[in-house]
């Protein structure tokens, strides 16, 4: 009940994402086409990006929730990083793209606008992006979804984009009635440079976060050492040697290869004398974490661990 519960809600919130996405779409290629501007222009294409990847979202949102199966004998929870990746892929590459197109806009002379109109889609866009972006974050907390997370941080760089033509629009109608009028063409493309090459860590970081996961690069020392002392305290009527705990994290899952490397005291009767061990390990590790997935070795020979 509790996994459909969070699946549902997921699948509601990246929904919901999706058609916001949509309407953001219109709104802002019609405000850019009333304006002019090249800011609102690479909004609105960024508002599209947003839309696209909202439908391979979802997709993936209900494939990550089937069990593993003849094609996928680990499960499909990997295609989830590999997504995210590919999105931050192509906000890279349309921040670029701005802050190249806009150079050549600044050394062409810069791109005057209608700024009382941009104003009013500042406004909008602003509260509307950071709206949804805070909704999202709040109620996804307690999801095991980096599609949620991920898609959070779509919109609050979306809403930090559209503060910023706010702040920017605000400035040029200042500068119209003054001696600097001259300046007001520049603050476009200005604004758009600044604001590509402000964007560009947060697309970085999900990429490189995303690609550890997809190359199944283990979790930092840090996270390696919670997990192993938590694992061992799970061991406490087991005698062993030594512990050997390999973590790779895909998607929502993390998934821990363990072998324990008993002592001469370790006897069992049955096989289902390990079963009762593996069993009460993954339960108080779930317990812990629900993400978890866990197989255990019980071996006698070190190398067999290496």
């Amino acid at each position: 009940m509790d996994i459909g519960f969070h699946h549902s809600e997921e699948k509601r919130l990246l929904t919901l994402s999706f058609y916001i996405a949509g309407v953001f779409v219109f709104v802002a290629l019609g405000f850019a086409i009333a304006t002019h501007s090249g800011a609102i222009l690479f909004d609105a294409a960024y508002s599209l990006i947003a839309f696209v990847m909202s439908t391979l979202t979802l997709k993936v949102a209900s494939l990550v929730q089937r069990p593993d199966d003849d094609r996928f004998h680990f499960g499909y929870t990997a295609i989830e990083p590999t997504l995210n990746m590919f999105k931050s892929l192509i906000i890279i590459a349309t921040c670029m793209y701005a802050v190249a197109s806009s150079i050549q806009s600044v050394i062409a002379g810069g791109n005057p606008s209608n700024y009382d109109i941009g104003m009013f889609y500042g406004v909008v866009a602003t509260a509307g992006c950071f709206g949804i972006s805070f909704y999202m974050r709040i109620k996804g907390k307690h999801l095991l979804s980096d599609l949620v997370r991920v898609d959070s941080h779509t919109w609050m760089i979306d809403g930090v984009l559209s503060a910023s033509i706010l702040l920017a629009f605000i400035l040029a109608y200042g500068l119209e009635g003054t001696r600097y009028s001259m300046l007001a063409p520049y603050v476009d493309p200005v604004l758009l440079i600044v604001l590509g090459s402000a964007m560009l860590p947060v697309p970085f970081k999900i990429l490189r976060e995303s690609l550890n996961e997809v190359i199944n690069k283990a979790p930092p020392e840090a996270i390696s050492a919670v997990i192993e002392k938590k694992f061992k305290k799970t061991l406490a009527d087991v005698p062993y040697e030594h512990v050997e705990v390999r973590i790779s994290k895909r998607g929502r899952d993390m998934y821990l290869l363990v072998h324990i490397i008993v002592n001469d005291a370790f006897s069992i009767a049955t096989i289902s004398d390990l079963d009762e061990i593996r069993l009460k390990c993954e339960a108080e590790m779930r317990e812990w974490d629900p993400s978890i997935i866990m197989d255990i070795l019980f071996i006698k020979d070190p190398e067999l661990a290496e």
